[in-house]
């Protein structure tokens, strides 16, 4: 696979699977939006790739913000000279009990986990529309394939809303050779991951078939076949990348 000259967006990208994914599209020749909230932490992400070669520059981004979705994707197409590729990766989790959960808690959610991925998706389709071969990959989770175990329930239905929406999308944008499809990791490696105990571990650990946690790249290689003119067939799917804990 190849990403010669595609230019990517992959929001949240600043770290976790976000920075994987970009990491991997900028090795095969993308160059990369590392569009973050932490700005500071997207810069030095970005510096970070050039520093080994690679094409990348970071963009202050709000996700939850329609103008703010709306002034990155400007901003990158007239940087780059268009946009070829959108990962909407950017994402919170929130574990709160039913009795616990409160208004301002799912409102924040939906906002930065739903609501994100069908503005952005609708910021940069006039873009897309342009590219030889357009792309956009929804990055949602297994909890919204089967409502979740640890995570509260706004994150898992924002998840499940991210897999309508994937292949409403991909309904519609067809016909203009616009791929939409969706990727939904299981137990994945990351910050959160840090503050388990052993035990904790162990225990996912123990409940996934293949016998280990799943790391950023797993996701990562997915991403960049799905971006891939390889992929150009391929739309409306929902690839479930978790070892074995959801078979669907």
């Amino acid at each position: 696979m190849t990403h010669k000259n595609k230019k990517a967006i992959v929001t949240g990208s600043a770290k976790g699977i976000g920075c994987a994914i970009a990491k991997r599209l900028a090795m095969e020749g993308a160059i990369v939006a590392i569009c973050d909230i932490d700005h500071d932490l997207a810069i030095k992400t970005a510096k970070g790739f050039e520093a080994e070669g690679l094409n990348a520059e970071a963009f202050e981004t709000d996700v939850s913000s329609v103008s703010s979705l709306k002034q990155m994707t400007e901003s990158v197409a007239s940087k780059f000279g268009g946009i070829d590729i959108l990962v909407n990766n950017a994402g919170i989790l929130e574990s709160k009990t039913i009795s616990e959960l409160d208004e301002e808690t799912w409102d924040k959610v939906i906002d930065v986990n739903l609501k994100s991925v069908f503005f952005a998706s609708q910021a940069a389709i006039p873009y897309l529309y342009k590219s030889t071969s357009p792309r956009i990959v929804n990055i949602s989770s297994m909890a919204g394939r089967m409502g979740g175990y640890e995570a509260g329930l706004s994150y898992s239905a924002s998840k499940g809303g991210i897999i309508t929406l994937t292949m409403g999308l991909a309904r519609r944008l067809a016909c203009n050779a616009i791929t939409v499809n969706c990727i939904c990791p299981g137990p994945t490696r990351s910050d959160i991951l840090n503050d388990w105990t052993i035990e904790q571990l162990d225990g996912m650990r123990a409940k996934i078939p293949v016998g280990r946690i799943g790391e950023p790249v797993d996701i990562a290689a997915a991403a960049a076949f799905l971006t891939s003119d390889e992929a150009g067939f391929i739309t409306g799917m929902i690839m479930d990348i978790n070892g074995g804990c959801f078979m669907g």
